[in-house]
């Protein structure tokens, strides 16, 4: 749990340096992480070389808070990291809402990765699936000798089952990855279980490997929102609650709609993934296939409105097999400092966060799209990409945005002359 008497009205208005005060006063973060916040090189570039291949250099991308987050009767302060501008200050204002209405409720339904192994070339499926669950308890015996270690921290090979699809027989293993999202060690027990696999099946193995599939590591966030807090008209609250249910239902029968909803769930799980150092690539795509789970690509996020109650009903399930050790997550500064902002949450309190982080981002995409619509807010974030890009100071970005927001359609050319003119007129005025 962190700090939750802040006050964070006009934050996003404040200068950056402004802001780093306030986190320090409300000692958000150590010492160290606050010094490393403010380098100017928070990756080094020995230990960037050391993490991937033919390294020339690093890639920022703008780090942020979005604060306030009340799950499970904790506050949490998040750290997104994103270059889309309206991510940030859309779950900022979800989690405003919804921490009005008692926050958001999450629960984990299992923690546990799975690795498979497709067998083929068997002669006998039946008789090599009863070869093989005979035994059973020398299987996980044989993949937990492959990678003791996790044994001793509690975790290690916990179930085995088969399934017949097509020319293959194949051998699922559940293991408990502790906190680590656990590639390296299911993959190193699927490895140790070939020769055993082949000899009892009397096959051939194809493949041994991770499944990102990540049944069985659900998470489930949920939500109440009181219609009073969608609109101050009451009559325009309900109206806008019951077409948030059903744009969720929309999201549900057509694909097309499906895809971009989820875009939006993910555009807040991603930004938080990133930040924590973990592998936004096997987060989504467990999620896009858990997505089309029933035969077709659906909406992950469902959203209900009682009429009785006067209240909006979200809830979103997903596989979110999120690490807080392993891989970059002890190399990154930048990771240090979104895990000191988190509290260090071990695993299962951050995919928490994190579901309830893409359920928030859900709600303020619904509530756009079906009041104001979602360009005004887009609009406004484009003057300012095109200021920015025209070269203006931080002193001058508002005024050209005005100019241009008056001035459509915008473009560079305008902003680029807009922006001599402003310069013009002070350099005038000063004479």
């Amino acid at each position: 749990m962190t700090k939750t008497n802040i006050n964070w009205s006009g934050f996003s208005k404040r200068s950056f340096d402004e802001r780093l005060p306030i986190i320090e006063r409300f000692q958000l973060l150590s010492p160290e992480n606050l010094k490393h916040l403010t380098a100017d090189h928070l990756l080094p570039i020995q230990t960037a070389n050391q993490m991937t291949e033919n390294v020339l250099g690093r890639f920022a991308l703008p780090f942020s808070i979005a604060p306030d987050f009340l799950i499970n009767g904790s506050t949490y302060h998040v750290p997104f990291v994103t270059e889309e501008p309206s991510v940030v200050a859309a779950a900022s204002f979800a989690a405003k809402i919804i921490r009005r209405s008692g926050g958001f409720k999450t629960y984990i339904h299992n923690r546990q990765m799975i690795g498979q192994i497709a067998l083929y070339g068997i002669d006998k499926i039946d008789k090599a699936k009863t070869t093989i669950l005979a035994k059973t308890e020398e299987l996980l015996a044989t993949a937990n000798q492959a990678y003791p270690s996790i044994v001793k921290r509690g975790g290690g090979a916990r179930q085995i089952r088969l399934e017949q699809k097509g020319y293959f027989l194949i051998f699922y293993l559940t293991v408990d990855t502790q906190e680590a999202m656990g590639a390296n060690m299911v993959n190193t027990m699927m490895e140790a279980l070939v020769p055993d696999l082949e000899a009892l099946s009397k096959g051939h193995s194809l493949m041994a490997i991770l499944s990102n599939y990540a049944t069985e590591s659900l998470v489930t966030a949920k939500c109440q929102i009181d219609s009073c807090f969608l609109s101050r008209d009451k009559e325009k609250a309900q109206q806008l609650a019951k077409k948030m249910e059903l744009a969720s239902q929309l999201a549900q029968v057509d694909p097309y709609r499906a895809t971009t909803h989820n875009k939006g769930i993910f555009n807040g799980i991603d930004a938080v993934v990133m930040a924590t150092g973990n592998d936004w690539r096997a987060i989504e795509a467990g999620a896009h296939a858990y997505a089309a789970r029933n035969g077709s690509y659906q909406g992950l996020s469902q959203w209900r409105f009682d009429q009785s109650q006067q209240l909006l009903f979200g809830e979103l399930t997903l596989p979110m097999p999120i690490a807080s050790k392993g891989g970059s997550i002890g190399l990154n500064p930048t990771v240090a400092i979104a895990r000191d902002f988190l509290n260090s949450p071990d695993a299962k309190t951050l995919a928490q966060v994190i579901v309830a982080v893409g359920l928030a981002q859900n709600f303020a995409a619904l509530k756009a799209l079906t009041s104001s619509g979602i360009q005004a807010g887009h609009m406004k974030l484009h003057a300012k990409s095109l200021a920015l890009l025209a070269g203006a100071s931080e002193h001058e970005v508002a005024a050209l945005v005005k100019t241009l927001l008056a001035d459509k359609p915008m473009t560079l050319e305008k902003a680029t002359t807009y922006l001599s003119k402003l310069r013009q007129s002070i350099d005038n005025g000063s004479t």
